[in-house]
C-alpha cells in the first residue's frame, strides 16, 4: 500500500492532518491534566466523581464556597438619619438584577447558540471543545481558541469579581493551561451545585455588555430604554453579540457596522442551532439596530453631585478607615463598592439643609473667605451637619484659589478633610478663645471652683517665654485683653463670658498649662501641625500661648470635643454612620468609642460657665454680659457657647452648644489662612451657629442643662 493510500487517522470531530498529529506528541506534558478533566467531561451528568483529581500540588475539582451562587455586586446605598432619604450611592457597576424567569428566551437562545451549543447536554465542560481547541492551539503555537463554556466563562468571572488584588483579577483570565484546567475543573464540580437555569441567570447577571452596563437587565435599558422581556429577536441577538467584545462591537461610541455583523452572526447561529427558522432569521436581520441609548446609571464616586458631597466623601474616608471591612483599604472600598450595604448614616437631612442655608447667608458660596461648620450629637458622637460655603468638586483642577484661578466658582475638591476635619496638608485654623474652655476644664478638675476669682489687668505679663513679637515683654509673653476696660476681679462664669484674656492666663499659670494641653487631648484636639507639636511637646515655659488658641484645630474636632460637655463629660469620637443592612439582611451597629474623659461635675460646672457667653445665663452664678447674645437670643432653649478670635483676626470661631447639639462655625481664607478676615465677618461664626442651634432646637430639641452642686464655691 503506497503512503498515499494510509488510512487517514480520525477523530470524533474529523481526520487529523500531519501538522496536527505532530502537535499531539507535543500535548504529553499536560496530556494528564487535561485528559483527567476531558476524561470527567464524558461522565453523565447524573455521576459523580467522588474524589478528588490534583493536577501537580492543586486541587481542580474542589469547588471554593464562592463559586455557589455568589452575591453580584451591587452599588451600597447612603441614607440619611430618617433611614429614608438617599444621600449617596457607592459602585462601580451599574446591574439590574433577574430571575430566571425575567431573562427572555430569546436572550438565552443567542447565548446558548453563540458562546456553548452543547450546554444543554454537557456537565460543565465540552469534549469536543475541548479537544477541537487544544490540538489547534498547540498546532499554532499559541491559544487561539479557547473552547471555554458558559459554564466556564462564569467560573472566569466569579474569580475576578471576588478577586481583591490586581495579582488575583489577572490571575483570574490569565491565559495558560494551568488556569484553563483549573478552570475545567471547577466548572465541573459546579454543575454538580447548580442547575443549568441558575448558571445562566448568574452568567447573564454579571456579565459585562459594555457602557457601564453589567449584566442584561443593565444593557437592556443602557441600549434600547426597556426591561429585558420587552426585546426583540434582533435586539437580544445584538446585545449578545456585544459579549465576546464590548468595545469592538459596541454600536453606540465604536461601529454600528461592526454591531450589525456581529448580531447578524449570532442570528446565523440561532438559525444553525435550530432555534429560529430561517424566515424568522432572515426577518430580524432586516431590521436595523433601532438603539435608544441610555445612561448608565453608575454610581461611581458616590459623592459626586452630591447636595451633601463633604459629608459623603468623610463617610467614604471613615469606611475606608474600619479594619471589619477587610484588611487593606483597597479590600474595605470594594467591598462598598460592590457588597449592597444599606447604610443608615447620622446625617440629619432637614438640619443640614437649614444649616446650608445659615451659612451661605453669612457668607455666600464662592466667597475669598470659607464658613463652615459640623454639628455633633452629645453622647454618640454622631455626626449631624457638615456644611461649609463651597460647592464639592472632585475636579482637582480648582483647589479653590480663586487668586491664581480668575473663572473660580466656588468649588473646592476634596474639602472635607482640608476645611472641616483637617489633614496632613491643612490641619486646620487657630481657634482662638475657644480653646480656653480646656484651661477651665482643666483648673476645674484640679479642684478651683467656678467663683475662683483672680484680678485680671488690661495686660499681664506672664511667666511663658516667647520669641520677639507684638506679645512680648521682653522674653516674656505679655497677652492683652481686648479692650482697656477689661480690668479688674473676675470669676470663671464672668472671665468666660466676656472673654478676658489674662484672666485665663493666670489660670493656666496656677494648674500648669501641660494639663490644660492634656484635657484638650482627651476632648479629642489633634495637633496636626508640626508647628503646634512643637509648641505642646517643648519646654513648658513655652506652652503659654495654647491657652488663647494659637494652635489649629477644627469645626469637626472643636464641636466633639464641646459636645463632651452635655453629655456629663463623656467624649464620643465622631462618626457618620448608625448602621449598615448587608446584601443578607444582617444588621451592623456602627458605635462611637466613648470615654469619660472627665467627671459629671467637671462637665456641669463647665457647662455653667458656658451659658455667660450667650447670655443665656448661668443657674449657680452670676454672668455680667456676653460676647456672643445673638445666640442666646435666636435659640428658643438652652444654650452655651464660646466665641474665639485670634491675634490679627485671621480667624474667627463660635463653638456652641444645647443639651443634645453641639455646633462648631469658623470663618477664615482657606488658602491663605494667614489673610485677615476684616472685622465685618468676626460675627458671622456665631450668627450662623446661632440659626443652626435655633433651627435644630425647633425641629428636635429636648432637655435642660443641669446646673452644678459642687465646684462652685
Amino acid at each position: 500500500m503506497s503512503a498515499s493510500s494510509k488510512p487517514v487517522a480520525q477523530t470524533w470531530f474529523g481526520p487529523i492532518t500531519a501538522v496536527q498529529r505532530r502537535a499531539m506528541f507535543a500535548l504529553v506534558p499536560v496530556a494528564v491534566a487535561f485528559g483527567l478533566v476531558v476524561g470527567l467531561a464524558f461522565l453523565p451528568l447524573t455521576s459523580a466523581f467522588g474524589g478528588l483529581a490534583k493536577v501537580g500540588s492543586e486541587t481542580v475539582l474542589e469547588l471554593p464556597d464562592e463559586l455557589v451562587l455568589p452575591p453580584a455586586p451591587e452599588s451600597s446605598t447612603l441614607y440619611a438619619s430618617d433611614g429614608k432619604t438617599v444621600i449617596a450611592t457607592f459602585g462601580d457597576q451599574y446591574r439590574v438584577q433577574l430571575e430566571y424567569d425575567q431573562i427572555p428566551e430569546s436572550v438565552v437562545n443567542a447565548l446558548v447558540a453563540t458562546e456553548d451549543s452543547n450546554f444543554f447536554e454537557h456537565n460543565g465542560v465540552d469534549p469536543e471543545g475541548v479537544m477541537r481547541a487544544l490540538v489547534t492551539n498547540v498546532a499554532n503555537g499559541g491559544t487561539s481558541e479557547g473552547a471555554s463554556t458558559i459554564t466556564m466563562q462564569y467560573v472566569r468571572q466569579v474569580l475576578s469579581y471576588t478577586a481583591t488584588t490586581p495579582g488575583e483579577v489577572a490571575a483570574a483570565s490569565e491565559v495558560t493551561i494551568d488556569r484553563k484546567v483549573k478552570e475545567m475543573g471547577y466548572a465541573l464540580a459546579l454543575e454538580e451545585e447548580m442547575t443549568k437555569q441558575e448558571i445562566l441567570t448568574n452568567y447573564l447577571n454579571t456579565v459585562y455588555f459594555g457602557n457601564g452596563a453589567y449584566g442584561i437587565g443593565a444593557a437592556a435599558q443602557v441600549y434600547y430604554g426597556k426591561v429585558p422581556a420587552d426585546l426583540t429577536v434582533a435586539e437580544s441577538a445584538m446585545l449578545v453579540g456585544l459579549i465576546q467584545s464590548p468595545s469592538n462591537y459596541d454600536p453606540i461610541n465604536g461601529s454600528s457596522e461592526a454591531a450589525q455583523v456581529r448580531r447578524d452572526h449570532v442570528i446565523n447561529r440561532m438559525v444553525d442551532v435550530g432555534f429560529l427558522e430561517g424566515a424568522a432569521g432572515d426577518e430580524a436581520k432586516a431590521e436595523g439596530l433601532n438603539l435608544n441609548p441610555q445612561q448608565a446609571n453608575n454610581t461611581s464616586g458616590g459623592a459626586i453631585d452630591s447636595d451633601y458631597g463633604f459629608f459623603v466623601d468623610y463617610f467614604e474616608q471613615w469606611w475606608n478607615q474600619q479594619e471589619d471591612f477587610g484588611e487593606s483599604e483597597e479590600i474595605r472600598k470594594a467591598r462598598l463598592y460592590r457588597g449592597g450595604y444599606q447604610i443608615t448614616s447620622t446625617l440629619d437631612a432637614d438640619l443640614q439643609d437649614a444649616a446650608q442655608e445659615a451659612v451661605e447667608r453669612q457668607k455666600e458660596t464662592g466667597s475669598e473667605f470659607a464658613l463652615g461648620s459640623v454639628v455633633v450629637e452629645p453622647g454618640t458622637g454622631g455626626i449631624q451637619v457638615m456644611a461649609v460655603n463651597r460647592n464639592y468638586s472632585n475636579d482637582t483642577s480648582d483647589n479653590g484659589d480663586n487668586t491664581s484661578n480668575p473663572e473660580y466658582k466656588g468649588s473646592y475638591p476634596n474639602t472635607t478633610n482640608p476645611l472641616l476635619s483637617g489633614n496632613s496638608a491643612v490641619p486646620g485654623y487657630q481657634a482662638g478663645s475657644s480653646f480656653k474652655m480646656f484651661t477651665m476644664l482643666a483648673a476645674l478638675e484640679e479642684g478651683l471652683p467656678l467663683d475662683t476669682t483672680i484680678y485680671s489687668p488690661y495686660q499681664y505679663t506672664s511667666k511663658y517665654i516667647v520669641g520677639d513679637g507684638e506679645a512680648a515683654c521682653g522674653n516674656r509673653w505679655c497677652p492683652k485683653n481686648a479692650s482697656r476696660s477689661e480690668n479688674g476681679n473676675y470669676n470663671m462664669w464672668t472671665g468666660f463670658g466676656e472673654s478676658v484674656n489674662t484672666y485665663f492666663v493666670q489660670l493656666a499659670e496656677r494648674i500648669g498649662v501641660e494639663k490644660a494641653i492634656n484635657m484638650a487631648e482627651r476632648l479629642g484636639i489633634k495637633f496636626r501641625s508640626q508647628e503646634d507639636l512643637n509648641l505642646v511637646t517643648n519646654n513648658p515655659d513655652s506652652f503659654g500661648p495654647f491657652v488663647l488658641g494659637v494652635t489649629q484645630s477644627t469645626p469637626m474636632d472643636m464641636a466633639a470635643a464641646y459636645a463632651t460637655l452635655p453629655a456629663d463629660g463623656e467624649y464620643c469620637e465622631p462618626i457618620p454612620a448608625e448602621s449598615a443592612i448587608t446584601l443578607e439582611g444582617e444588621t451592623i451597629p456602627f458605635e462611637s468609642e466613648c470615654d469619660q474623659a472627665v467627671s459629671v461635675e467637671v462637665a456641669r460646672a463647665a457647662v455653667d460657665a458656658a451659658r455667660c457667653p450667650t447670655e443665656y445665663g448661668a443657674a449657680a452664678g452670676q454672668c455680667t454680659w456676653g460676647t456672643a447674645p445673638q445666640v442666646g437670643n435666636a435659640v428658643d432653649g438652652p444654650v452655651a457657647g464660646k466665641t474665639g478670635t485670634t491675634d490679627g483676626n485671621s480667624t474667627n470661631w463660635f463653638v456652641g452648644f444645647t443639651p443634645n447639639a453641639a455646633a462648631a462655625a469658623f470663618v477664615a481664607d482657606p488658602d491663605s489662612p494667614q489673610n485677615v478676615v476684616g472685622k465685618d465677618n468676626l460675627g458671622k461664626p456665631a450668627n450662623a451657629v446661632a440659626e443652626i442651634l435655633a433651627a435644630q432646637w425647633d425641629m428636635n430639641g429636648e432637655g435642660e442643662f443641669t446646673p452644678p452642686t459642687e465646684l462652685v464655691h
